[in-house]
């Protein structure tokens, strides 16, 4: 299975999550939005947006531990497992292509206002368009959409300037025409305008350095959306006559006229359709990664995963998320915003859960360079307040995506079902819980391979040693020279030295000084005859070994075994135990691994220097 190229660095992640959420939810939405709670309606949309940073706490902990393609469809999938995961990844695929198509309806509308062409003819050409421009690299792509929101930026910027000098107060009387509850409702219809994110969740495996571009992406794009969402709605409520308001397709280049006249209405008509144009682009960049994603999982039909040589990029589900898209044009205006809604909170509240799960699961591997705050309590408040906003988008809604969630059922239990074994987080907990061994190794094993990914971790020759290395989990209370007999009979043969030579020669070291060099670290070494002979024995005293007065309850002993020709080699080795050691958490993190593969992935995945080139 191919990977895909790492390629965005910051600011193509804050233009893609920037570009994604600044179009149709601003420069569409506010009519609409308007007609439903009034001049409140730029508090709806900060709250939506209050609620968007909450939940992307989730989300940037997810994806700085689990930076895969897929995004949101891959935790799901890992920690709640695949029949969770496909009914998430449908969920997001579609409820991503939705918003994608409803920004294809925007720029469709604005050519047909200015030149009266076909809009579902335009919509094909263009969502062709922006998959051919997928195709080619996700590189290309996020420059073009890097120049876009630059632009959509300074256009914004200049329009919340302008307009601050014209706002009459008098339009904010009658300040929300249906109280609170309109307010939150409104809140939950907009929330389709902080989608964006999830978008740039799914595209984490292109990311360079993503333990921490990602989550400064993620709330950085936030922010400065949020503010200009609140600001710019703000403005429009302030400046343009609450029945234009209510009904224009085009609010923000209306307002814009009353106040700049037709430069205005011309350069925020632009605006629109720069971020139509960066919605539809990235849109289509990061719902493909789904189709992508259920199918090297084996959830979906093997070939959509298939990624050629050249040019690199998911050429086939790039496709059938066009498909998706156009399909999705049929629908109404405000029903494509509800499910888009709809599916988008979905997925948020199947985020906040899996955290939970994956936290609770407590799997070694399971490593984010950013921790949600305030856990258990932030997910559960969450959790709460999207069901609320489901709830109150109304019951055809609600159908619909049921609709949606029956549909990805049947193709779990028609297909994936069948093809994908993969362990889930989920059952690591209840393994936990009833304490009967019901996983294997392999979730774990799995996530190690994403954090070296993610760290760029090239194994030098001391993790390859710790991979053949013999571990020794030591449970009871033992003296010390048991514990050299029973490495002495385990080596023996491996190093082909007499079990009675390499006892020894352990004891007349320890008699010679104590190897313990910390009251928690030993590291007893020996040099044995030969050339280009190096082993280590790694073992665990739960119970504590007692090498001398000084140090009476050594838990991680490090036996090195070593020719004289390596010496250079056995210091490097002596390096990297102590870095590994002096890792903050490391006793701790120590004491509770739970099996022999766990000791190793601690040693491997700790942060040192590594010596290459031996």
């Amino acid at each position: 299975m191919k990977n895909l190229k790492k390629e965005l660095g910051f600011y193509g992640v804050f233009s893609i999550a920037t570009g994604t959420m600044i179009s149709s939810g601003i420069f569409i939405l506010p009519g609409l939005a308007f007609a439903k709670t009034g001049p409140a309606v730029f508090v709806s949309y900060f709250f939506s947006g209050i609620l968007a940073i909450l939940g992307v706490m989730s989300i940037a902990e997810l994806s700085s531990a689990m930076p895969k393609a897929g995004g949101d469809y891959f935790y799901v999938t890992r920690s709640l497992g695949p029949l969770t995961g496909t009914i998430g990844g449908i969920i997001s695929w579609i409820g991503l292509s939705l918003k994608t198509a409803f920004a294809l309806i925007g720029i469709s509308e604005i050519l047909f206002i200015l030149f009266n062409i076909n809009v579902v003819a335009t919509s094909l050409i263009l969502c062709a368009f922006f998959g051919a421009i997928n195709i080619v690299g996700v590189k290309d792509s996020a420059f073009f959409e890097m120049v876009v929101v630059t632009l959509l930026l300074v256009l914004s910027a200049f329009y919340i300037i302008l307009g601050f000098e014209n706002i009459d107060v008098m339009r904010f009387n009658n300040f929300s025409t249906g109280g609170m509850n309109s307010m939150l409702k409104t809140s939950g219809f907009v929330f389709v305008a902080y989608g964006g994110l999830l978008k740039v969740s799914s595209i984490a495996e292109e990311v360079k350095n993503p333990k921490k571009t990602l989550p400064l992406g993620l709330f950085t794009s936030l922010f400065i959306t949020m503010i200009l969402y609140s600001f710019m709605v703000f403005i429009a409520v302030g400046t343009l006559h609450p029945e234009k308001l209510s009904g224009s397709l085009t609010p923000i280049a209306d307002s814009a006229k009353t106040f700049a006249g037709s430069p205005g209405f011309f350069f925020m008509t632009l605006a629109a359709l720069l971020a139509f144009v960066s919605t539809g682009n990235a849109g289509i960049m990061a719902a493909s990664r789904y189709p992508l994603a259920l199918s090297r999982d084996k959830l979906l039909p093997e070939f959509l995963s298939r990624i050629p040589a050249k040019p690199r990029t998911p050429v086939v589900s790039i496709l059938a998320t066009c498909l998706i898209i156009f399909l999705a044009l049929l629908l109404k205006l405000e029903n494509l915003v509800k499910v888009a809604s709809t599916s988008i909170i979905l997925t948020y509240i199947l985020i906040q859960i899996s955290v939970i799960v994956l936290r609770e699961s407590r799997i070694e591997n399971y490593k984010p360079s950013f921790k949600a705050p305030f856990y258990p309590w932030l997910q559960i408040c969450c959790i709460i307040l999207f069901i609320l906003l489901i709830i109150d988008m109304g019951i055809t809604t609600i159908l619909l995506s049921l609709i949606f969630v029956f549909a990805a059922l049947i193709l779990f239990l028609l297909y994936g079902r069948r093809k994908n074994k993969n362990e889930y987080a989920l059952l690591h907990l209840i393994e936990r819980i009833t304490n009967k061994k019901i996983v294997t190794d392999h979730l774990e094993l799995e996530l190690k391979k994403i954090i070296s990914d993610r760290d760029e971790i090239v194994f030098d020759r001391f993790d390859k040693l710790i991979d053949s290395a013999l571990i020794f989990d030591v449970c009871e209370k033992i003296e010390i020279e048991d514990f050299f007999k029973m490495i002495s009979e385990g080596m023996s043969q491996k190093l082909n030295i007499p079990k009675e030579k390499i006892l020894q020669s352990f004891l007349a070291r320890e008699n010679l000084a104590s190897t313990a060099i910390t009251p928690l670290i030993a590291i007893p070494h020996i040099v044995v005859d030969g050339e280009k002979i190096f082993e280590i024995v790694v073992a665990r005293c739960s119970k504590g070994l007692k090498f001398s007065e000084e140090n009476p309850s050594v838990k991680a002993v490090f036996i090195v075994f070593g020719s004289m020709d390596e010496r250079n080699f056995h210091l490097q080795t002596l390096s990297a135990i102590a870095q590994i050691v002096l890792n903050p958490g490391f006793e701790k993190k120590w004491s509770l691994c739970k099996n022999e593969q766990a000791l190793k992935d601690l040693i491997h995945l700790s942060e040192r220097k590594r010596f290459h080139g031996q």
